[in-house]
């Protein structure tokens, strides 16, 4: 492999690291409804489990409340179903057209627990991160054995790869501090 396809190939895992650190962070419950909290439940729809998004239109008139409104009414008893029996702690009421979910204010006890999930997620994700940075840098030390780089470039190799590891690593740190502060502000 050469120094670019190392660096580019590191650089798309740790992307995708930070993706789906962020992509956890949506869903995560702040005390304001938003229509990620929902988004990851999985519907038994004709016996196949399928994402609540692909049912249903999921919308917040306002910051305490999701309103669900399936796309096909006879989905709604499977789609109650799947919310009471997920682990969002809320439960639906249904007026037989669409689904109201009341999100409740957080205390403070929740919101510190919150922010410490999201730190240890935070960490989670630096570790993939680090990992990468360990696979992109034994590639330049394999490609330096098989005479395809000289020592000079295996060893500009690893320093370009630390500074794009530094640099995701501070990505997912940023993220998890905006998600700490939005729920403690609150």
């Amino acid at each position: 492999m050469t120094h670019e396809e190392i660096l580019f190939d590191a650089e798309e895992r740790m992307e995708k690291a930070v993706s789906v650190f962020r992509d956890e962070l949506r869903g995560l419950r702040t005390g304001r409804a938003t229509p990620a909290l929902v988004d990851h439940l999985r519907v038994e729809y004709y016996g196949s489990p399928t994402p609540l998004k692909q049912l249903a239109q999921i919308s917040t008139p306002d910051p305490q409340q999701i309103i669900i409104k399936p796309f096909d009414a006879g989905s709604l008893k499977e789609i109650e179903k799947a919310i009471r029996s997920s682990d969002l702690g809320m439960s639906p009421n249904s007026d037989g057209k669409i689904i109201r979910l009341n999100v409740p204010a957080m205390s403070g006890d929740q919101r510190k627990k919150m922010a410490a999930h999201i730190k240890k997620s935070a960490e989670e994700a630096k570790v993939a991160i680090r990992n990468i940075r360990r696979d992109a840098n034994k590639h330049f030390e394999q490609a330096e054995k098989d005479k395809e780089m000289t020592e000079d470039e295996r060893d500009k190799g690893k320093e370009d790869v630390q500074t794009l590891t530094k640099s995701f690593e501070d990505k997912a740190q940023e993220l998890a501090d905006k998600k700490t502060k939005e729920i403690m502000e609150q």
